[in-house]
Protein backbone atom coordinates (compact mmCIF):
# COMPACT_ATOMS: atom_id res chain seq x y z
CA UNK A 1 0.00 0.00 0.00
CA UNK A 2 0.93 3.54 -0.97
CA UNK A 3 1.60 6.16 1.42
CA UNK A 4 0.54 8.93 -1.01
CA UNK A 5 0.47 9.55 -4.94
CA UNK A 6 3.62 7.52 -6.61
CA UNK A 7 5.87 9.94 -8.84
CA UNK A 8 7.72 9.84 -12.01
CA UNK A 9 10.62 11.89 -12.16
CA UNK A 10 9.38 14.25 -9.49
CA UNK A 11 5.35 14.55 -10.82
CA UNK A 12 2.16 12.56 -10.56
CA UNK A 13 2.29 9.24 -12.48
CA UNK A 14 -0.55 8.44 -14.49
CA UNK A 15 -1.66 5.05 -15.30
CA UNK A 16 -0.43 5.16 -19.24
CA UNK A 17 3.13 6.31 -18.04
CA UNK A 18 3.34 2.66 -16.16
CA UNK A 19 1.82 0.83 -19.61
CA UNK A 20 5.28 -0.31 -20.75
CA UNK A 21 6.57 -1.50 -17.24
CA UNK A 22 3.10 -3.54 -16.24
CA UNK A 23 3.14 -4.87 -19.89
CA UNK A 24 6.45 -5.77 -20.08
CA UNK A 25 7.75 -5.99 -16.75
CA UNK A 26 11.39 -5.09 -17.67
CA UNK A 27 12.98 -2.73 -15.21
CA UNK A 28 15.31 -2.35 -12.26
CA UNK A 29 14.44 -1.03 -8.50
CA UNK A 30 16.06 -0.67 -4.84
CA UNK A 31 13.87 -0.57 -1.49
CA UNK A 32 14.91 1.74 1.33
CA UNK A 33 13.90 2.21 4.50
CA UNK A 34 13.59 5.67 5.99
CA UNK A 35 14.37 6.67 9.68
CA UNK A 36 12.38 8.81 11.66
CA UNK A 37 15.21 11.71 10.99
CA UNK A 38 14.85 10.81 7.73
CA UNK A 39 18.25 9.12 7.28
CA UNK A 40 18.89 5.65 5.38
CA UNK A 41 21.19 3.03 6.34
CA UNK A 42 23.70 1.91 3.39
CA UNK A 43 22.27 5.33 1.23
CA UNK A 44 25.34 5.12 -1.38
CA UNK A 45 24.76 1.46 -1.52
CA UNK A 46 21.56 1.68 -2.76
CA UNK A 47 22.53 4.73 -4.99
CA UNK A 48 25.59 2.52 -6.67
CA UNK A 49 23.28 -0.34 -7.04
CA UNK A 50 20.83 1.52 -8.74
CA UNK A 51 23.66 3.08 -11.18
CA UNK A 52 25.28 -0.45 -11.60
CA UNK A 53 22.05 -2.02 -12.52
CA UNK A 54 20.81 0.70 -14.87
CA UNK A 55 23.99 -0.19 -16.89
CA UNK A 56 23.02 -3.76 -17.02
CA UNK A 57 19.52 -3.49 -17.89
CA UNK A 58 19.46 -0.21 -20.03
CA UNK A 59 23.36 0.12 -21.06
CA UNK A 60 22.28 3.84 -19.42
CA UNK A 61 24.28 5.96 -16.91
CA UNK A 62 21.95 6.94 -13.91
CA UNK A 63 21.96 10.48 -12.48
CA UNK A 64 21.74 9.57 -8.92
CA UNK A 65 21.58 13.01 -7.96
CA UNK A 66 18.28 12.86 -9.98
CA UNK A 67 17.29 9.61 -7.46
CA UNK A 68 17.98 11.32 -4.66
CA UNK A 69 15.87 14.85 -5.69
CA UNK A 70 13.32 12.44 -6.54
CA UNK A 71 13.14 10.63 -3.38
CA UNK A 72 13.76 13.75 -1.16
CA UNK A 73 10.50 15.32 -3.04
CA UNK A 74 8.58 12.14 -2.72
CA UNK A 75 9.29 12.20 1.12
CA UNK A 76 8.02 16.05 1.76
CA UNK A 77 4.52 14.90 3.48
CA UNK A 78 5.07 11.07 4.52
CA UNK A 79 5.41 9.48 7.69
CA UNK A 80 8.50 8.38 9.28
CA UNK A 81 9.60 5.44 9.41
CA UNK A 82 8.29 4.50 6.20
CA UNK A 83 10.27 2.55 3.19
CA UNK A 84 10.59 3.75 -0.21
CA UNK A 85 11.05 2.13 -3.68
CA UNK A 86 12.77 3.32 -6.56
CA UNK A 87 12.01 1.46 -9.64
CA UNK A 88 14.18 2.47 -12.96
CA UNK A 89 12.45 1.91 -15.95
CA UNK A 90 12.10 2.82 -19.76
CA UNK A 91 8.13 3.95 -20.43
CA UNK A 92 8.67 3.20 -23.96
CA UNK A 93 9.86 0.01 -23.62
CA UNK A 94 8.26 -2.75 -26.04
CA UNK A 95 7.67 -6.62 -26.53
CA UNK A 96 9.30 -6.01 -30.16
CA UNK A 97 12.63 -4.47 -29.22
CA UNK A 98 13.54 -4.15 -25.87
CA UNK A 99 17.04 -2.81 -26.89
CA UNK A 100 15.42 0.74 -28.20
CA UNK A 101 14.30 1.27 -24.44
CA UNK A 102 17.63 3.66 -23.05
CA UNK A 103 16.21 6.39 -21.44
CA UNK A 104 15.28 5.37 -17.61
CA UNK A 105 13.09 7.11 -15.50
CA UNK A 106 12.31 6.69 -11.83
CA UNK A 107 9.25 5.69 -10.32
CA UNK A 108 9.13 6.69 -6.77
CA UNK A 109 6.54 4.95 -4.40
CA UNK A 110 6.31 4.80 -0.20
CA UNK A 111 4.94 2.89 1.95
CA UNK A 112 4.86 2.57 5.66
CA UNK A 113 7.15 0.67 7.08
CA UNK A 114 7.07 -2.47 9.66
CA UNK A 115 8.42 -2.66 13.10
CA UNK A 116 11.78 -3.62 13.83
CA UNK A 117 12.71 -6.12 14.66
CA UNK A 118 10.27 -7.80 12.74
CA UNK A 119 8.41 -11.38 14.53
CA UNK A 120 10.82 -14.61 12.83
CA UNK A 121 10.11 -16.66 9.96
CA UNK A 122 9.51 -19.70 8.98
CA UNK A 123 11.05 -20.89 5.89
CA UNK A 124 9.81 -23.69 3.17
CA UNK A 125 12.49 -24.91 0.96
CA UNK A 126 11.72 -24.23 -2.50
CA UNK A 127 14.14 -25.34 -6.01
CA UNK A 128 13.94 -22.00 -7.33
CA UNK A 129 17.01 -19.82 -9.36
CA UNK A 130 16.32 -16.26 -9.95
CA UNK A 131 17.22 -14.77 -13.77
CA UNK A 132 20.08 -12.77 -13.25
CA UNK A 133 20.11 -12.89 -9.28
CA UNK A 134 22.99 -10.36 -9.18
CA UNK A 135 20.07 -7.58 -10.34
CA UNK A 136 17.01 -6.38 -8.04
CA UNK A 137 15.01 -6.39 -11.09
CA UNK A 138 11.55 -5.98 -11.26
CA UNK A 139 10.84 -9.64 -12.69
CA UNK A 140 9.07 -11.28 -9.55
CA UNK A 141 7.11 -14.10 -10.39
CA UNK A 142 8.55 -16.62 -9.93
CA UNK A 143 9.91 -15.57 -6.42
CA UNK A 144 6.51 -14.63 -5.42
CA UNK A 145 5.02 -17.81 -7.04
CA UNK A 146 7.45 -19.79 -4.51
CA UNK A 147 6.51 -17.84 -1.45
CA UNK A 148 2.78 -17.76 -2.10
CA UNK A 149 3.54 -21.74 -2.36
CA UNK A 150 5.48 -21.37 0.93
CA UNK A 151 2.59 -19.72 2.66
CA UNK A 152 -0.04 -22.51 1.27
CA UNK A 153 2.05 -24.91 2.93
CA UNK A 154 1.37 -22.97 5.97
CA UNK A 155 5.17 -21.21 6.19
CA UNK A 156 5.80 -17.47 6.00
CA UNK A 157 8.24 -17.65 2.82
CA UNK A 158 10.37 -19.83 0.54
CA UNK A 159 14.46 -20.58 1.16
CA UNK A 160 15.37 -21.13 -2.72
CA UNK A 161 17.64 -24.05 -3.05
CA UNK A 162 19.74 -24.33 -6.73
CA UNK A 163 19.22 -27.39 -8.84
CA UNK A 164 22.37 -27.81 -7.52
CA UNK A 165 21.39 -28.32 -4.13
CA UNK A 166 22.89 -25.26 -2.74
CA UNK A 167 20.56 -22.93 -0.70
CA UNK A 168 20.95 -19.46 -2.45
CA UNK A 169 18.11 -16.76 -0.53
CA UNK A 170 14.99 -16.25 0.25
CA UNK A 171 12.04 -14.87 -1.83
CA UNK A 172 12.75 -11.23 -1.02
CA UNK A 173 15.65 -11.27 1.13
CA UNK A 174 19.08 -12.97 2.18
CA UNK A 175 19.67 -15.57 4.45
CA UNK A 176 22.25 -16.27 6.61
CA UNK A 177 23.65 -18.89 9.37
CA UNK A 178 25.24 -19.08 12.50
CA UNK A 179 27.88 -22.17 12.85
CA UNK A 180 28.53 -23.85 15.85
CA UNK A 181 31.81 -21.43 16.39
CA UNK A 182 29.22 -18.49 16.41
CA UNK A 183 30.47 -17.58 13.23
CA UNK A 184 28.19 -16.02 10.14
CA UNK A 185 27.68 -17.68 7.36
CA UNK A 186 26.83 -16.69 4.24
CA UNK A 187 26.06 -18.60 1.39
CA UNK A 188 28.85 -18.94 -1.96
CA UNK A 189 25.65 -18.95 -4.42
CA UNK A 190 24.34 -16.46 -6.98
CA UNK A 191 22.43 -13.89 -4.86
CA UNK A 192 21.25 -10.56 -5.03
CA UNK A 193 24.04 -8.76 -3.48
CA UNK A 194 22.11 -7.08 -0.58
CA UNK A 195 22.72 -3.50 1.15
CA UNK A 196 22.12 -4.86 4.37
CA UNK A 197 24.25 -8.07 3.62
CA UNK A 198 26.74 -5.81 2.96
CA UNK A 199 26.70 -3.72 5.67
CA UNK A 200 26.58 -6.45 8.19
CA UNK A 201 29.73 -8.30 6.32
CA UNK A 202 31.63 -4.85 7.34
CA UNK A 203 30.76 -5.32 11.56
CA UNK A 204 30.62 -8.80 12.07
CA UNK A 205 33.24 -11.71 11.73
CA UNK A 206 31.80 -13.92 8.97
CA UNK A 207 32.92 -16.54 6.23
CA UNK A 208 31.29 -17.42 2.59
CA UNK A 209 30.77 -20.93 1.99
CA UNK A 210 28.45 -23.39 -0.37
CA UNK A 211 25.82 -24.53 1.94
CA UNK A 212 23.62 -27.32 1.29
CA UNK A 213 20.08 -27.97 2.62
CA UNK A 214 21.21 -30.41 5.16
CA UNK A 215 23.88 -28.12 6.22
CA UNK A 216 21.50 -25.07 6.92
CA UNK A 217 19.53 -27.38 8.92
CA UNK A 218 22.59 -28.26 10.71
CA UNK A 219 23.23 -24.82 11.76
CA UNK A 220 22.92 -23.04 15.38
CA UNK A 221 20.71 -20.27 13.90
CA UNK A 222 19.27 -18.65 10.75
CA UNK A 223 18.61 -14.78 9.47
CA UNK A 224 17.22 -13.17 6.56
CA UNK A 225 18.06 -9.38 5.66
CA UNK A 226 17.13 -6.75 4.11
CA UNK A 227 16.44 -3.20 4.24
CA UNK A 228 12.91 -3.52 5.45
CA UNK A 229 13.47 -6.18 8.08
CA UNK A 230 17.15 -5.47 9.14
CA UNK A 231 18.19 -8.88 10.48
CA UNK A 232 14.89 -11.43 10.91
CA UNK A 233 15.92 -14.14 12.49
CA UNK A 234 14.68 -17.48 11.18
CA UNK A 235 12.30 -19.91 13.20
CA UNK A 236 12.13 -23.16 10.82
CA UNK A 237 13.58 -24.18 7.66
CA UNK A 238 10.86 -27.08 6.61
CA UNK A 239 11.06 -29.17 9.58
CA UNK A 240 13.90 -27.82 10.96
CA UNK A 241 13.54 -25.37 14.54
CA UNK A 242 16.32 -22.59 14.86
CA UNK A 243 16.46 -20.55 18.18
CA UNK A 244 15.48 -17.26 17.65
CA UNK A 245 17.39 -16.10 20.41
CA UNK A 246 20.44 -17.01 19.96
CA UNK A 247 23.26 -14.58 21.45
CA UNK A 248 24.79 -13.53 17.78
CA UNK A 249 21.10 -13.14 16.40
CA UNK A 250 20.77 -10.60 19.09
CA UNK A 251 23.98 -8.87 18.30
CA UNK A 252 23.84 -8.61 14.67
CA UNK A 253 20.05 -6.75 15.46
CA UNK A 254 21.84 -4.65 17.73
CA UNK A 255 25.21 -4.13 15.24
CA UNK A 256 22.65 -3.52 12.87
CA UNK A 257 20.60 -0.78 14.53
CA UNK A 258 23.99 1.02 15.30
CA UNK A 259 24.92 1.41 12.18
CA UNK A 260 24.24 5.71 11.02
CA UNK A 261 22.30 6.53 8.55
CA UNK A 262 22.89 8.81 5.65
CA UNK A 263 21.69 11.90 4.54
CA UNK A 264 19.75 12.36 1.11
Amino acid sequence: MLGGMATLDGKPVAADDLLGLALTNIGHFTSMRVSDDGSIRGLSLHMERLARDCKIVWNADLDTDHVRWCVRHALESQQRPCVVRVTIFDPKTGMGHPAAADDPHVLVSVRKAGALPPPPLRAKSIVYERDLPEVKHVGLFGALHARGAAQRADFDDALFVGRDGLVSEGGTWNVAFVDQDSTVVWPAAPVLPGVTMALLRQHAEHRVATITLDQAKGMAAAFATNTSVGVRPLSAIDDTEFPVEHPSLRQLQETYLSIPGESL
